[in-house]
């Protein structure tokens, strides 16, 4: 389904809504997405510290 069959369909299921049981349809601007996304988070001092020692290792293992 393409959008301006959607959008056609969202018209038609409107003018039905309207007809049918005399209701009154309110339509919303989209919400703007926050400036911070909420699932991103800043790496903890322990993160650092893992990711660190890991690099550590990692030139270990290629120096040997």
């Amino acid at each position: 389904m393409t959008k301006d069959e959607l959008r056609a369909e969202l018209e038609r299921q409107e003018q039905r809504f309207k007809d049918v049981y005399g209701g009154e349809v309110t339509t919303y601007a989209a919400q703007p997405e926050p400036e911070r996304k909420a699932w991103r988070k800043r790496a903890t001092v322990q993160d650092q510290a893992f990711k660190q020692e890991l690099e550590r290792m990692e030139k270990e293992l290629e120096a040997q």
